[in-house]
Order: C-alpha cells, then structure tokens, then sequence
C-alpha cells in the first residue's frame, strides 16, 4: 500500500488491499500526459495533496493527478483509464472524512475544481445547472443578487460535485433536507466513458429508475459526475439566530426532542458538549459559558421568527436552560455560525499536537439522548477527549476523538470506541453514518446495518463498472 512515507502503522484493520495494475497504469500515464498535456502532473508533492485526509487513515498517493476544464476531459480520461483498466478517482476539494479520495491501487486523480461554471439560474423554478467544481459558498455569492440561496451547509466549503457524491447533509437539514432531497438531476461519465442524464429538470418524474438518487451517495464508485441540476430557495425575509445554554447535555437534547416533536420550523438546531463549548470559547472568542449549548437559527418572515424564538425559550426554561439570546443582526450571526464551522479546528486545542479521529451515527430522533448519554459513559470509562457536536434536529451527532497517532495503545482504543458507537447507533435503529458516507473506515459498519442489501449494491457496483476501476477499495469489498 502506497502510504505517504511508506508507513503503515496507522492503517484501519479493515481497510482493504487492491491488487495494482502497474502495467495499465505505466501505459495510461504516457497516454494521458500526452493528451494533456501541462494539465495532467505527477510530482510527488501534488500526488500527495489528492490523497489526503482530514482523519488518521492513512494517505494513499494516486500515481497521477488530471485536472480537467471539462466534461469532455473527464470523458476522454475515463476512456483512457478504462481501456488501460486504470483506477479513477474523483476529487473536488478534498475534505472527505473516510478516505474517500485514497487510491488504495493507485491511478488517476480526476481533480474537477476547475470545472466550476454556474451554467444557467432559472430563478422563475428556483433551480440551477452548475458544473461540479463550484463550491457551496461560490454559488451562494453568486445567487445573492437574485433573492435565492442553496441551503445545505456542511460547515467545510465543500465543491457540490463531492457533496453530491458523498450525499452532504450539514446544518440546514432539518429544514432543507439533504443533498438527495436537493439534486434534481445529474450529468455522469460512467466507467466506460459514456455521459448519461439522469433526469431532467422538473420536478418530480415517473420515468423509469431513479438514477439520480443511485448517484447522489455513490462516492465516485459508479461515475464521475460532471452537472448537477439543483433546487433552490428564497432568501427569507428574517431569519433569527443564537445560542441556548442548558445545565446537562441531558436537557439540551430534551429541548431538541421537544421542539422537533412540537412542530417549531426551526432551520438550524446544533449541539455542542461542554468540552466542545469550551474549545470553541477559546478559539473563537465568544462570551459564553462553557455548558451544553444549542445554536439555532429560525427562518421566516420577522414576526414569526421572533415567536419561534420566544417558543424556543419557553422549551429551554421548562428543561432548566435558558435564557436563549438571539439576534437578528446578521454579523451577529455570522460569528455565532464561523465559530460552529470551526468546531474542528477548535477542537484540536483542547490537546496540542493530537490527531482527530472525526466519526458520525445517526439515530431516530427518540433515541438521540440515549445514545449521546450512553457514548459519553463510554468517553469516560476509556479517558478518552472527545468532544461532541451534532446536527441534533435529525438525530445525526459526531464525535472527535484526540489521540496520539505514534500510540499503538491510543489507535486501539480509538478504533475500539468507534466499534462500539455504530453498534450501539444501529442497536437503536439508527445509521453508521449520518454523513460522512462509507469511504474506505466504515465498510464493516454498513454490512451490519444492512446485511444482504449490500450484496445487491455490489451487484449493481459490476453491472455498472465491471473491472472495478471507478474509485475501489471504498463502501464495499468487490
């Protein structure tokens, strides 16, 4: 395996080994240097930078890095590779959390941020075609003009080629759903190089398999997309936002159950421990205590997000927590918001020099503060730190564990936590994933959510991509 440094000790047990094609790949790479010219690299260094990840699994290098302007690009490459058996890896911005970008087998990068034209607005069908380069807050600087606005928000500026591949979901969700209740249609390149539409731009259809949705999660397992057609929204007339303390993690996940089960049109309802507040105390500035908190956003028109914020107040102060201060300045809200995004930066303070090992479930919303209770009973018992934030208003909660990588015993225990949160999740009906997907970390996890199912997903995996060059080694084992 081609780590960064040719170090394995940091390897998941359970990442597996893909068998190198060296003679494809040497003969693919001299055709594709040749057909692109300054526009396909295989410096070391650049390699590197499209096999990173934000977590421990280790870097696995692809043995060449294209960065394609175009569909027609994309296309031509993926001839290429297949007739060379050659891997194919996607990449937008990199910021996948499961080593989705790895090529466990080398091959080909296919960077698509330059690929970031906002095709055409329709603003009469709040809808857009963008191509998949463009980030979230790219198209959000873009749209502000017209009164509409793209409302997933992962916290990372993500490209919305790899939110889509990766079905992002992010803080707005319990309002605006996520990516797979956002993308309308898409453009693919398949394993063999044909460009397929998925749909088109109405919205709803009876046509056939829902083609969309089968990309919108696959993680660069199935294509390449290259156009993705989006819903949009209009830019609420007020939106109202702040933070709520409460005296235990108990009550404030109590206050989410109940403004859930109530109704409240709440857009944004974020949880953060008492470790992670403090973190984000002292990396972002703000002037709270370090308590269980929820950071919420309510949207609407300005008198009903003023009662929707009084409603919330009267929820907190039943449960013993409050007072809730909210503000409708924006820059108010804004710094509230980058401090939340910064979570993770935050977090890597509370011990200097650490590793983050970032993982998510996702629980049906009655069973979140059990779940929650339960997993900080197992952050003690291990001594571990490990703080916790959650997209609380549809069960989804992550974890960051700060361990020392050169700590075989740390690694171990690390792994072992993780083992035991997914089982506990998928025990409580719940998901190993709320969005993070599968990548190469959680491939186990899915087999014990969903048993024969995933043999099906294969099934469609060789139909699609027989020689298993699109992104392998990641979800499932071929």
């Amino acid at each position: 395996m081609n780590f960064i440094g040719g170090g394995t000790s940091l390897a998941l047990k359970d990442i597996v080994e893909v068998k190198r094609n060296d003679a494809g790949i040497s003969a693919a790479l001299g055709i594709l240097k040749q057909a692109f010219g300054e526009a396909f690299q295989t410096g070391e260094a650049l390699r590197a930078q499209h096999a990173h990840t934000t977590t421990y699994i280790p870097a696995q290098l692809p043995d060449g890095v294209l960065f394609a302007k175009s569909s027609d690009d994309v296309q031509k490459a993926v001839e290429i590779c297949a007739e060379h058996k050659v891997p194919i890896i996607p990449f937008g911005t990199g910021t996948s959390l499961e080593g989705g970008v790895n090529a466990p087998a080398g091959g080909i990068s296919i960077d698509v941020s330059q690929m970031n034209k906002i095709i055409s607005v329709n603003e009469s069908d709040l809808d857009c075609v963008i191509e998949p380069g463009v980030t979230r807050e790219d198209l959000n600087t873009y749209l502000r003009a017209s009164g509409l606005f793209f409302p997933i928000d992962p916290g990372a500026n993500a490209s919305l080629g790899g939110m889509t591949a990766t079905r992002a979901s992010g803080t707005n969700a319990v309002r605006y759903g996520t990516m797979k209740d956002n993308v309308l249609a898409l453009e693919v390149v398949l394993p063999n190089g044909r460009k397929i539409t998925t749909a088109q731009r109405a919205r709803k259809s009876s046509a056939g398999y829902d083609l969309t949705r089968l990309m919108v999660g696959s993680e660069g397992t199935l294509g390449i997309i290259t156009q993705i057609t989006l819903k949009l929204q209009g830019i609420p007339q007020a939106i109202t936002g702040g933070v709520c303390p409460f005296p235990t993690l108990d009550a404030a996940v109590e206050a989410v159950i109940y403004t859930i089960q109530m109704g409240l049109p709440v857009a944004r309802i974020e949880l953060v421990n008492a470790l992670q507040m403090q973190a984000m105390i002292d990396y972002s500035k703000l002037d709270f205590e370090p308590t269980p908190c929820l950071f919420l956003e309510f949207h609407g028109s300005e008198t009903g997000v003023a009662e929707q914020a009084e409603m919330f107040n009267e929820i907190a102060a039943d449960l013993g927590g409050g007072p809730f201060k909210w503000s409708a300045v924006q820059e108010e809200r804004t710094k509230l918001w980058k401090a939340r995004h910064d979570a993770y930066w935050a977090a890597l303070g509370l011990r200097p020099g650490a590793k983050g090992i970032s993982t998510d479930v996702c629980v049906p919303i009655s069973r979140l503060a059990d779940c929650i209770r339960d997993t900080e009973a197992d952050i003690e018992e291990l001594g571990l730190i490990a703080p916790i934030v959650g997209h609380a208003g549809d069960g989804n909660f992550h974890v960051l564990l700060l361990i020392d990588e050169e700590n075989p015993e740390e690694i171990a225990m690390a792994e072992s936590f993780v083992e035991r949160l997914n089982g506990r999740a998928l025990a409580m009906g719940g998901t190993c994933t709320g969005e993070h997907g599968i990548g190469q970390g959680k491939m186990k996890f899915l087999e014990m959510e969903l048993g024969g199912a995933v043999d099906v997903m294969c099934s469609i995996k060789r139909s699609i991509d027989p020689d298993n060059i699109m992104n392998p080694g990641k979800i499932f084992t071929l």
